[in-house]
């Protein structure tokens, strides 16, 4: 068995360990909840947004000389804006999100497609420098709270791509929030935009003034750009969960072994006292038979 001195040494450094998993875990929660809050109030926005882009490329008035952006052609040559962290301590955050993202990257090359991956994110970009070196750009050091600003180099890179036909299709994957203890890697196509049929609720067509046409030009570029934000408000709100989580786990676990090692503490000290007095009573015995 140990000795105390050992236990002692090892219960002092377990504490320190628990002392940061708290206040990181402490952190966590902070950010967790502003990123929670941020999701939930863009996220009706985003959805009807995308519902709006997908309304209007399904028209009639735009069947004829399509913008660009929603023209469909043979996919050779596939994008991915892989959103990631840019640091680890999340639990499986990062390591579901690039499984998903290995996952697709293989599906795809299966079928004989080509795929370049702009990343978002240390963790992608690290992982994918490692074992695969197919990047096509990387963004990292994102604030907490990126604004349209922050993300308007991301998705200008991915729409020149695809208007110059350097890539076919673009992808997005990032984890979708769900709530603090479920976090759901998800793939969604963000280019070419799919028509899409409409909501029973919705008429079967609109009045565009000046037309149709006009008003996809100037709000399709924008509308991708907020579904690229939400992935990120998404996968920030997925991670500061995920690393609240991890930490209060961390701290709990930390809490049993110095639980635990107090317990063998005691039981190493108590054997000690035993031993001692053991010794002093045979002493005593052997100076009394003396």
């Amino acid at each position: 068995m140990a000795s105390t001195r050992e236990i002692r040494r090892r219960i002092r450094s377990v504490k320190n360990i628990a002392q940061v998993t708290k206040a990181m875990e402490t952190v966590a929660a902070s950010r967790m909840r502003r990123a929670q809050s941020q999701v939930l109030g863009t996220r009706p926005f985003a959805e009807k947004a995308w519902e709006v882009l997908s309304y209007i490329a399904r028209l009639p008035s735009t069947d004829n000389e399509l913008d660009p952006m929603i023209q469909a052609r043979e996919a050779k040559r596939v994008g991915v804006v892989l959103v990631t962290a840019d640091r680890g301590l999340a639990g499986g955050f990062n390591a579901n999100i690039i499984r998903r993202a290995a996952q697709f990257i293989r599906n795809q090359r299966d079928e004989g497609k080509e795929v370049q991956v702009v990343t978002v994110g240390r963790k992608g970009r690290d992982w994918l420098m490692r074992y695969d070196r197919s990047v096509r750009a990387e963004f990292t050091k994102l604030p907490d709270n990126p604004s349209t600003t922050d993300v308007a180099p991301i998705t200008r890179l991915i729409v020149d791509d695809f208007l110059t036909a350097h890539f076919d299709e673009v992808y997005v994957i990032y984890t979708d929030f769900v709530n603090t203890l479920v976090q759901k890697p998800t793939v969604r196509k963000l280019l070419p935009i799919e028509p899409a049929d409409a909501p029973e609720t919705m008429a079967p067509e609109y009045i565009f003034e000046p037309d149709a046409q006009t008003v996809l030009s100037q709000v399709l570029y924008n509308f991708t750009e907020v579904q690229i934000l939400q992935a990120i408000y998404e996968s920030l709100a997925s991670e500061h969960s995920a690393r609240m989580v991890a930490m209060r786990n961390a701290t709990e676990a930390a809490n049993e072994l110095i639980d635990d090692l107090t317990l063998r503490y005691n039981k190493a000290r108590q054997e000690g006292i035993t031993s001692e007095l053991m010794d002093i009573v045979g002493g005593t015995t052997a100076l009394e038979g003396a």
